[in-house]
């Protein structure tokens, strides 16, 4: 996960009451933020519109962030994509523009990364323990994990435009959307926000992360990534973010720990297990957040050396963060080098 620091000396977070809140342009930033997806958000904007409506500013944004929860969060039994999942035909069935947004990019970046991002790999999630499904406290045996891949593959999840649908080769087949999802969400409060003529935020959903314009200052909106290391919050790298979205993969803080072994929340849909290398952060910077946080997850099951091959070949500005034994060593793409020299 990254951690945001706006580039701002003073920070107001904004109480919303149920009266009309109207303020004129201000040099100062404005903070809102609430719960969602089961992490939270935090939206700051600099020189807002003189008529901004901030009530139903944050109102309309926590009904926009409910509506695509009721669409993909397998953690509600009666969402879109929960009910996808629970029927075991292999017919087309009719989804939302989003869900079905959401689907299709999530099969256009497991053919980029060779299958190492997959969505179907919900029922592996779920017997590792980090799904909805209550936590077991063994670990998976082989054959456990033998049977649950066989309701996994992204070549067995359809999706069509016109109208929208999904369908699946495998009646099994569990869709997670919580490699993907968050950045989905961060673009579509980012539509809705430039939709207001809103030209200066930096929208945050659990880490994942894009911009707009500037900070209160008309510099760049900074962002940190951290030292992937499990106790510590610690800066690593402070990265400018001007009209792009940033999300980092991680092995170092959503994990499990069974008989003494940490296990990494990241499965490697080949394998059905956790990653194992020695990858320890993947930061992608793209225009989508929903690119940047399926490819981070997508780069951090290849690991340092495929993910990084990957990244060069589809010209993407990624920084790798590899475990040494004295610390980590920076493995820095073309792509990103170019993005930092022009900013």
């Amino acid at each position: 996960m990254i951690n945001w620091f706006p580039n701002i000396v003073l920070c107001i977070l904004v109480t919303l009451t149920a009266c009309t809140t109207r303020l004129g342009t201000m040099d100062i930033p404005l903070v809102l933020t609430g719960p969602t997806m089961g992490t939270t958000y935090t939206i700051t904007l600099t020189r807002v519109p003189a008529d901004l409506d901030l009530h139903t500013l944050q109102r309309d944004i926590d009904q926009l962030l409910v509506g695509i929860s009721n669409e993909m969060s397998t953690y509600l039994g009666d969402s879109e994509l929960s009910l996808f999942n629970q029927n075991h035909s292999t017919e087309w069935v009719d989804v939302s523009p989003g869900l079905y947004d959401v689907i299709d990019a999530s099969l256009r970046i497991s053919r980029l990364t060779a299958g190492a991002f997959d969505v179907t790999v919900g029922r592996l999630v779920n017997l590792w323990g980090f799904g909805p499904s209550i936590p077991t406290v063994l670990v998976p045996s082989n054959n456990a994990i033998a049977d649950a891949m066989r309701g996994v593959g992204y070549q067995h999840l359809h999706a069509q435009s016109s109208p929208p649908a999904v369908r699946k080769d495998v009646p099994a087949l569990y869709v997670d959307l919580s490699a993907i999802a968050k950045g989905y969400a961060v673009d579509e409060v980012a539509a809705y926000l430039e939709s207001l003529e809103i030209g200066n935020y930096l929208v945050e959903i659990g880490g994942e992360l894009r911009s707009l314009g500037s900070s209160v200052r008309g510099t760049p909106w900074e962002v940190v990534i951290e030292r992937p290391m499990p106790l510590v919050r610690e800066a690593y790298r402070r990265i400018p973010l001007r009209n792009r979205a940033i999300a980092t993969s991680g092995d170092y803080r959503n994990y499990i720990e069974r008989h003494g072994q940490r296990f990494s929340h990241t499965i490697n849909p080949n394998t059905g297990k956790p990653i194992v290398h020695r990858l320890a952060s993947v930061t992608v910077i793209s225009t989508s957040a929903m690119d940047a946080d399926a490819l981070a997850t997508g780069l951090m099951v290849l690991g340092p050396e495929r993910g990084y091959d990957v990244a060069v070949r589809e010209d993407l500005a990624v920084l790798f963060l590899v475990k040494q034994k004295d610390g980590f060593r920076e493995k820095m793409t073309p792509a990103l080098a170019r993005y930092l020299s022009r900013i």
